[in-house]
């Protein structure tokens, strides 16, 4: 009776894999083995990407598909917004706190997603930054002048 090549429990002779450690005990084994492994690794993969444009996705997972540039982009960008949105909040009853919110939001990347679908395409990094300065200016100047 023949032995696994990796536990070395004894299998059966048309045995395709072992019963102890599941290794294939055949090429065709390993072959169908491969294969399933590689339709499981595109399903995972295709689950979590979202489908859509991977430039434009914007989890943190996927980062390690984007430059050096681009990821520091996203997270200074989730900084600035996370920032400006805590500090707005601590000045809610004061005039400016509104526009600083809506400013903290703009810059927030996942906004360039939710934005994708009814716009047909994701905000630019410089039209949220943009929208960041001037929600931010109009919070900072209500804030000084009332």
């Amino acid at each position: 009776m023949p032995s696994c090549p990796r536990c070395e429990a004894s299998v059966g002779e048309e045995a395709r894999y072992c019963a102890q450690c599941g290794a294939p005990q055949t090429e065709d084994a390993a072959e169908e083995l491969d294969e399933y492994v590689q339709r499981q690794a595109e399903q995972v993969a295709g689950s979590s990407g979202g489908g859509g444009d991977t430039s434009e996705s914007d989890s943190f997972g996927d980062m390690a598909d984007l430059s050096d540039r681009e990821q520091l982009w996203r997270r200074g960008c989730y900084v600035v917004g996370y920032g400006t949105v805590v500090v707005a909040l601590t000045l809610v009853p004061a005039a400016g706190a509104f526009p600083l919110v809506l400013a903290g939001i703009a810059i927030l990347p996942p906004i360039r997603r939710l934005t994708a679908e009814p716009l047909g395409s994701p905000l630019k990094r410089e039209v949220m930054a943009g929208l960041y300065a001037i929600f931010a200016l109009i919070g900072v100047a209500l804030l000084v002048l009332v």
